[in-house]
């Protein structure tokens, strides 16, 4: 599987940090970027609407000055994540702001939308879009996106429950396109891995949760440091979609994470004027089964430095069992 050309010689990894919803901000984007991954971020991140456009521009300045100051090590894409669920009453201007300034890769989430991808395609820019099973990944496609993200069990946030090697295996008997795969990937074995197993590039957003660039709270971040695969609870409650959270930051907010009821979808609200989204992950905290691999709070640069040995590393033992 070839990657796009925007993508080729621009990456010092197969990686895509995913856009952490509330965490994500220039900061991390920048620094992800500078170092060799597509660093990303949803669009809702940026409130109010004045401030997407403050960040797009201050992101390409920067990332700009860094390619011209290295020329031979130029930084990687960044791409922005639109949530295209029908509640989302900033999606319009949002794509319009992604448009103005052509921004790389869009990451579309909660419904695949042909109009969207038109308007990212009028460019050359590219589409990605999350899927949890063949049934959504066909369905984006038909509509045009680009390519896939299959994201997986074990994956942080809004997490399917398939296993990524069945997920992956029914994608590519049908889809030769970008394939990127996301559940519990935290370190360069699991991106070769990914790799071995089909997919292209692989995405990873809870380790970049604990970096000092990240929007979130110390003890967020310590909790990630703290915790492990076990700790991890999946639940429809919050959002109303199922997801991956951290069962301490569950029992802080005064519920039993082993008894919690479910929810339904209706629950989901993207609208400016009531974000029931936000309220949820403002308290009860996000993550994948990969944390185990958090060993400490430090820079992007150096998370994605290690990544980058144990891939290297995982490519030499692989080559001495062949």
């Amino acid at each position: 599987m070839a990657l796009p050309e925007v993508l080729r010689g621009r990456l010092s990894i197969p990686v895509v940090a995913a856009p952490l919803f509330i965490i994500s901000n220039p900061d991390l984007v920048i620094a992800e970027c500078k170092a060799g991954i597509i660093g990303s971020f949803p669009s809702l991140n940026a409130r109010p609407i004045e401030v997407l456009d403050q960040w797009l521009t201050r992101i390409r300045a920067e990332l700009a000055a860094h390619d011209r100051a290295h020329p031979d090590q130029p930084s990687a894409p960044y791409a922005v994540n639109l949530i295209a669920h029908k509640s989302n009453d900033r999606l319009e201007q949002d794509l319009a702001l992604c448009v103005k300034h052509e921004v790389p890769v869009v990451i579309t989430s909660l419904g695949a939308r042909e109009d969207v991808n038109e308007a990212i395609h009028s460019y050359g820019g590219l589409v990605f879009h999350d899927v949890i099973n063949d049934k959504f990944a066909r369905k984006a496609i038909d509509k045009g996106a680009d390519g896939l993200i299959a994201v997986a069990a074990g994956a942080g946030g809004h997490a399917g429950a398939t296993s990524p090697f069945a997920l992956v295996q029914e994608i590519r008997e049908w889809f030769d396109g970008p394939l990127l795969l996301s559940g519990a990937i935290a370190n360069g074995s699991a991106i070769l891995a990914a790799q071995a197993m089909g997919a292209d590039l692989a995405y990873i957003g809870s380790l970049f949760i604990a970096t000092p660039e990240a929007n979130a709270e110390a003890a967020y971040k310590q909790m990630l440091v703290d915790s492990a695969a076990a700790d991890i609870v999946y639940s429809s409650l919050f959002t109303g979609v199922h997801g991956n959270y951290l069962k301490p930051s569950i029992r802080a907010a005064g519920l039993d994470p082993d008894n919690l009821p479910a929810s339904d979808p209706s629950k989901m609200n993207f609208g400016s004027g009531g974000n029931t989204e936000a309220k949820a992950w403002k308290d009860v905290w996000g993550c994948g089964q990969g944390i185990g691999a958090v060993k400490g709070v430090v820079p992007a640069a150096e998370v994605i430095a290690r990544l980058r040995r144990e891939y290297e590393a995982a490519k030499l033992r692989l080559s001495a069992i062949a």
